[in-house]
């Protein structure tokens, strides 16, 4: 462990002159872990024109960034990112290293856990630091990387005690994005890039890119549908509902994989994390990996026919009873109160 830093790096991904929501909710929670290790927070910019980004980042509680600006970092492209980032992190070695599991972050981040032999943990729910005795050996400082595993059965905690660095990717939603209240001086470290012939190795011809068009991270109320509903036709009670309440429509792995819903509207641990105010659960179990994504809501309303299903343990209501009998009567209900 020695020789290492108490230093915890977040990648900023960007995109055309704007930081990824998830970039910025890492920071918050690098903040934490930074104080908890009594450590220092940085953020690592790379791209072309961007020290506005850098400097955005102190909102979010950075003590300082590090800045690679060069026409060539301009789009993202695996090579002469990751060659950099090798470079950084060999030299500097932070104590944790966390990226965002979004496409880049997803190919980025195996690329320098291998070059810098670090540990890596995809997909994390939870990131914690405790002392821990493993194998009759008590290691300071490590990093907890808290996923589900085995298709969601279980609730895992990764550790990576025999490497100095250690390196997470955490999707989109999964933390709390929050600004601080008094943002350290701006200090930004300008690293010069260098390149390589291998740079030109992959080229950009053209990128195609398309807005998601449905925001279920902003939806105040969300009503979201299971397999349990049955039938594609049975589903559409969820968009009746979620017409009549002004939500956005959601649905479970099993939901979309049945056909019931588009994929850009699953919620959970392959899917979508949200936070509304209010969601319904309507015929979905309650599985770890669903429960990941939306558990976090300020009110859980869970309707489902199974009395046992694991939806009613974090539920702040629970009703048992048929979709096709309960969701008609709330729309009733609903629409007469607003009468």
């Amino acid at each position: 462990m020695e020789n290492v830093t108490k230093e915890v790096w977040v990648f900023i991904e960007q995109r055309n002159g704007k930081p990824a929501d998830v970039s910025l909710e890492l920071l918050s929670k690098g903040r934490k872990l930074a104080d908890r290790l009594n450590g220092v927070l940085k953020s690592i910019v790379l791209g072309h024109n961007v020290k506005n980004i850098a400097e955005d980042t102190f909102k979010y509680g950075v003590d300082s960034a590090i800045l690679i600006d060069h026409p060539v970092l301009e789009k993202y492209r695996p090579l002469p990112y990751s060659r950099m980032l090798n470079k950084l992190v060999k030299e500097n070695k932070p104590r944790i290293v966390l990226f965002g599991a979004t496409v880049v972050g997803r190919g980025l981040a195996p690329r320098v856990a291998s070059n810098t032999l670090s540990g890596l943990t995809a997909d994390c729910t939870e990131l914690q630091i405790e002392d821990v005795t493993y194998l009759k050996k008590d290691y300071q400082d490590l990093l907890l990387q808290i996923r589900p595993a085995f298709g969601g059965n279980i609730i895992a905690t990764i550790i990576t005690p025999d490497n100095p660095v250690q390196m997470a990717t955490v999707r989109e939603g999964v933390m709390e994005m929050t600004l601080v209240d008094n943002p350290k001086p701006i200090s930004i470290e300008q690293v010069d890039f260098i390149e390589d012939s291998t740079d030109e190795l992959v080229k950009i011809v053209e990128q195609y890119q398309e807005e998601n068009k449905v925001n279920l991270k902003g939806a105040p109320i969300i009503v979201a549908g299971g397999y349990g509903l049955g039938t594609k036709e049975n589903f559409q009670l969820v968009f009746d509902l979620a017409e009549a309440v002004g939500g956005e429509v959601a649905g479970s792995r099993a939901a979309v994989d049945a056909g019931f819903v588009d994929h850009d509207r699953q919620i959970g641990q392959t899917g979508v994390t949200v936070r509304p105010k209010l969601i319904f659960s309507i015929g979905i179990s309650g599985a770890i990996q669903h429960r990941a994504g939306m558990q976090e809501a300020n009110k859980i309303i869970a309707i489902n026919s199974d009395p046992e299903a694991p939806i009613f343990g974090i539920a702040h209501y629970g009703i048992v009873g048929k979709a096709e009998d309960v969701i008609p009567k709330f729309i009733e209900i609903y629409k007469h109160k607003l009468k």
